[in-house]
């Protein structure tokens, strides 16, 4: 990397690394405590800009151990991700396929609504997000920064990882969209995907409906009642031709 990128990198401050040390100290095992410690440091500061010794420091471990049990940054990295993330996609598939199975038992046909497949994405997701053991929103911020960031290694990753996953949900809004082209299936997939990350892993929905409805901020199924129609109704719109979009944005 290029010394003028790595001024540009943030500092990351000893209190802030001694915050974490405190935080990992009693989590256990050598190798829980490194995942518990890059997991932070990671969310806090993305991947480039969290060093192995920030890691090793904040762990109270040497770099010997994170050689031992991951290998390389990347690896660690890897790992970090596949802790929480490899539980909760096994959950949306499980749900996935009882959804289909159930659908299949009624009316002898396998496609699901559009609010059904979300439903199969969203309440792992939020299961995660309510579980501070399994890290909760912190972890899924983490998720966020790893999506966005510019690393070709982390977005090879997520996709060979979890292609299985991907293709079965593409699959399931495929046949709830006939209308659709697989390749735009993909995009509104995807859009879905970012919806969901914000606001599971993001403050200020919580916040808005915290202000007005209190009684909802730790309803599931209120807040997935909310969400699910809003994100149903992107995913079935018109398809729009080059032409229209054109005019769209030069009405605009």
């Amino acid at each position: 990397m290029p010394n003028s990128a790595l001024r540009r990198l943030p500092r990351v401050t000893e209190p802030a690394v001694e915050k974490i040390s405190d935080k990992v100290a009693e989590t256990g095992d050598t190798k829980s405590r490194i995942l518990d410690a890059a997991e932070e440091l990671f969310m806090e500061h993305g991947f480039e800009a969290t060093s192995l010794r920030l890691i090793t420091t904040a762990a109270g471990v040497n770099l010997a151990a994170v050689n031992y049990h991951f290998g390389s940054k990347e690896e660690l990295f890897q790992a970090v991700l596949t802790r929480r993330l490899d539980p909760m996609n096994q959950d949306r598939l499980q749900l996935l396929t009882a959804y289909e199975a159930d659908t299949a038992g009624k009316s002898g046909k396998g496609a699901l609504t559009c609010e059904q497949i979300i439903s199969a994405m969203f309440i792992p997701a939020l299961k995660l997000a309510r579980d501070h053991e399994q890290g909760g929103k912190n972890f899924l911020r983490l998720l966020g920064r790893a999506y966005a960031d510019p690393a070709p290694f982390i977005r090879e990753f997520l996709s060979n990882q979890y292609a299985e996953m991907i293709t079965r949900f593409r699959a399931a809004f495929g046949r709830a969209l006939p209308h659709l082209p697989r390749e735009e299936v993909s995009w509104r997939l995807h859009f879905v995907m970012g919806a969901l990350s914000y606001t599971l892993a993001g403050t200020d929905a919580l916040k808005m409906i915290a202000q007005f409805h209190p009684e909802e901020v730790n309803n599931d199924e209120l807040l997935l009642k909310r969400l699910a129609p809003f994100l149903a109704a992107g995913l079935r719109a018109p398809l729009q031709q080059a032409s229209d979009a054109h005019q769209w944005f030069t009405e605009a």
